[in-house]
């Protein structure tokens, strides 16, 4: 599940025009440097980052998490990138690419440096191994599965030579299979593909795995001998010589560990922690950074998920009584610190002050719940104070894994509990969490999404993902409307065209309501020690936390001054408190929204 986490974040961005029968790049086409990428940016060190709660797998075919991603992103690469400047598609394992006049023929060449880490070449054969190892039914691939279904297996017309055929057209065929990330046959097709979780030891990408110790840490060792390690576009990245990700079930025990010095980048997801803990002697002497970052990543959503697949969520008048009985202002006011905005779409950066959001926000409200209740068949119980339907109470059981959720849950259960509906908690570690979504095994839980540029609907709203195990679509939503969209939406190659549609889904989606919506953010919240060079932007454009990996690098002047502050009990000068991406960049061909 891609959550707050991104978490992974892959950039669904697409021209605005159909391909024509051409080979791409065009030959006027140069390999460039990262722009945000600084030129001072010094490679070595190590960066000890807090990831999340031990993954159950590292393989991101079978672990559907912005934990894994984040992990496979530094292993393994896709055969196209993104251009930072443009957003245009470039050349990554494959050199070059083509795409048919009727746009269902896809055919790539592999750049012949390119090899894994055992010396052996990046083939053709590569590429289509994982591919039918994706959509193999045996293997537990999910929602891997969605995108890649428009395509047969693809053809190895030679060693470095690749073909696909699409089965039907869509505008998003050349980033599903130009952002698969590859596999190694050799090293991979005798196993048995759903056990292949934490022994990665074959990778192309700029990092390997070092040293894994289980619900501990995680190392990525840099790479020396990366193929690609002298191509223009990457220099001043991947600067780290070690990279530690931390594991910690609860995010208190990870910031307390941060505050120890044994996370050096923290990401703040809570405006307690953000507001009421961020004083004393480590951040008045600025040894450490407090920033607000703002760029252009996009705002994915959170909300509690109510399953729509069985009762009592299976009626729309018990799920909006739930949105009624959330009193997110007080929440927002009491706990929260008013940081927030409150949700009210699954789109929120498809709107604008120029093109209002046109839901109205579930507000508070106790007689409008008990009223929908009552239409829905639900009646008080005067002995128990409960509400009953054919004989039995309306019970919720609320699957959580995170104990900084209590505080909301206590004052969402007594609302509940003053209508008359009982709420049970049900704790679980993460991994045990997973399976039980997985398996569709739970009432309401607490989820967050990322989001992208450019959206796609299909796998978290269509019906026919509803019932697909480890995929997106959560709640078991279906809808015959929202079928009909997502369809329609697929063979248009026009942006702006598309937006209206998804916007169109979301007021059909708001008004179904498959989530009690929460609250979220437009900017980042980062905590670090002050011992990094990074970008005077900081992040890149589109970057969220886990884009420091890439792009800063560990200053041995910063160390100094630091370890000398700390022991002479002094202060270093102030970074910027807040950073405006298009503050820094004046460039508009950096800041432009892509067409």
């Amino acid at each position: 599940m891609k959550g707050l986490f991104q978490v992974i974040a892959i950039l669904c961005v697409l021209a605005s025009t159909a391909y024509g029968d051409q080979v791409f790049p065009t030959p006027d086409w140069k390999e460039l440097p990262d722009p945000v990428a600084s030129p001072y940016a010094v490679p070595g060190g190590e960066v000890s980052v807090y990831i999340g709660p031990s993954p159950k797998s590292l393989n991101y075919y079978l672990e559907n998490s912005s934990i894994a991603a984040h992990v496979f992103s530094g292993l393994y690469e896709s055969l196209l990138t993104m251009n930072p400047r443009n957003l245009e598609y470039n050349p990554n394992l494959a050199e070059k690419w083509s795409i048919s006049d009727d746009q269902k023929t896809f055919t790539f060449w592999i750049n012949k440096k390119a090899a894994w880490n055992d010396g052996t070449p990046v083939t053709a054969q590569d590429v289509k191994w994982t591919f039918d190892a994706i959509m193999d039914p045996k293997n537990q691939t999910g929602v891997h599965k969605v995108s890649l279904a428009r395509f047969d297996s693809p053809q190895v017309v030679d060693d470095h030579t690749i073909r696909f055929q699409a089965t039907e057209v869509h505008w998003k065929n050349l980033l599903a299979i130009g952002s698969m990330d590859i596999l190694p046959k050799h090293a991979y097709e005798k196993l048995d593909f759903n056990k292949i979780n934490f022994e990665l030891p074959v990778v192309s990408g700029p990092y390997e795995i070092g040293e894994l110790v289980e619900n501990v840490s995680l190392t990525l060792k840099r790479r020396h001998d990366w193929w690609k390690n002298q191509a223009p576009s990457v220099q001043g990245l991947h600067n780290f010589e070690t990279i530690r990700l931390r594991f910690y079930g609860e995010s208190e025990n990870a910031f307390e560990a941060f505050k120890k010095g044994l996370i050096d980048v923290f990401a703040v997801s809570t405006a307690r922690r953000w507001v009421k803990e961020t004083n004393g002697e480590q951040f008045s002497k600025n040894w450490i950074v407090k920033q607000k970052i703002h760029n252009y990543d996009p705002v994915g959503f959170q909300g509690f998920a109510m399953n729509m697949r069985k009762p009592p969520f299976d009626d729309l008048r018990v799920r909006k009584a739930m949105a009624h009985l959330l009193d997110r202002n007080k929440m927002n006011a009491t706990i929260m610190y008013n940081q927030y905005f409150l949700h009210r779409s699954y789109f929120e950066d498809l709107y604008s002050p120029k093109n209002p959001c046109p839901n109205p926000l579930y507000e508070f409200d106790k007689e409008k719940a008990r009223k929908l209740l009552a239409e829905a068949g639900w009646k008080v119980n005067p002995q128990t104070g409960y509400l009953e339907k054919n004989g039995k109470p309306l019970v919720v059981r609320f699957l959580t894994r995170d104990s900084s959720a209590e505080k909301f849950l206590a004052i969402y259960e007594e609302d509940l509990k003053d209508v008359g509906i009982q709420m049970l908690m049900d704790k679980k570690d993460w991994a045990a969490w997973i399976k039980d979504m997985d398996d569709f095994n739970f009432d309401i839980t607490w989820a967050a999404w990322g989001a992208s540029l450019f959206k796609d609907p299909e796998g978290m709203w269509d019906s026919k993902e509803a019932d697909r195990n480890s995929g997106n679509n959560t709640t078991g939503f279906k809808d015959a409307r929202v079928d009909a969209l997502i369809e329609k939406q697929k063979s248009i190659f026009d942006v702006e065209e598309r937006h209206a549609i998804c916007r169109q889904i979301d007021q059909i989606v708001y008004d179904q309501c498959p989530y009690v919506l929460l609250w979220n953010l437009d900017y980042k919240r980062l905590l670090y020690w002050n011992k990094f060079g990074t970008p005077d932007t900081v992040l890149p454009k589109y970057g969220d936390a886990t884009s420091a990996e890439s792009y800063w690098w560990l200053d041995e002047y910063s160390v100094a001054d630091l370890k000398d502050a700390m022991e002479q009990n002094l202060m270093l000068p102030p970074r910027p408190l807040s950073v405006e991406f298009d503050e820094v960049f004046k460039d508009q061909a950096l800041i432009e929204s892509p067409k």
